[in-house]
């Protein structure tokens, strides 16, 4: 039989990389990472502007049942995102907009959900930030057990609590925890690059000189034509 848990736990990293990466973003993160950490691009903000950057709290429900997010809100504190992923693929609507004043009242910065979500309008009034695959009003039970604080797989990207999760308009990306203070550095050096870079281009530069590309075009046989040539 499995064993389904509840796992108190306090590991994560530390608040001020967390806020680090949360002012970086996806995009800078995921390259200064190496280019690794992506969650799948099926899940998507349900609306914009929202960018954050938490200590990952795991939800593993059995899909269409809501159970074991009622079971992990206790364990959740300030600064975390919850994350929830389903033994198999789902849609329905397991998280609203009751879930999320629970969650308000502990600080929780938002949800992650390889599932749906409904309540979107509550949600985006009250400014509680959701990244889901599915937006769909389908109700969901609450009798089966899960787990909370394990390992679980969303949209094909291994999530362990107390890793990084970090999530803004161009989706969702995890850090793991002994990784975490690494790419904050090598975040923090890239936007310092770019910065002399966005200077260069606003300039009138271009990325085939900066870049030095102009070589491996000629190496690829890309030949250059005026028109009447052509």
């Amino acid at each position: 039989m499995t064993q389904h848990v509840v796992v108190r736990t306090t590991k994560g990293p530390a608040p001020a990389d967390l806020a680090a990466l949360a002012g970086f973003g996806v995009a800078t993160a995921h390259e200064a990472a190496g280019r690794t950490g992506l969650v799948g691009p099926e899940l998507r903000p349900i609306y914009p502007g929202s960018r954050i950057a938490g200590r990952a709290v795991t939800v593993l429900s059995h899909p269409g049942d809501n159970l074991m997010i009622h079971a992990c809100i206790e364990q959740c504190r300030a600064g975390d995102v919850l994350v929830v992923a389903t033994t198999s693929r789902s849609t329905d609507g397991m998280f609203g907009e009751l879930f999320a004043t629970q969650l308000r009242a502990r600080g929780v910065l938002g949800l992650v959900t390889d599932a749906g979500v409904r309540d979107v309008a509550e949600l985006t009034a009250m400014d509680f930030p959701v990244w889901s695959r599915a937006v769909h009003a389908q109700g969901t039970a609450k009798a089966v057990p899960g787990s909370v604080n394990v390992p679980v797989v969303v949209a094909g990207r291994l999530i362990t609590p107390g890793d990084a999760v970090v999530a803004d308009d161009d989706g969702v990306m995890c850090v793991p925890l002994a990784d975490v203070p690494a790419v904050v550095a090598a975040s923090a050096a890239r936007e310092a690059t770019e910065a002399g870079k966005r200077a260069q281009f606003a300039a009138g530069t271009l990325g085939l000189d900066l870049y030095d590309l102009r070589p491996t075009l000629e190496r690829l046989g890309v030949v250059y034509l005026d028109e009447d040539d052509a």
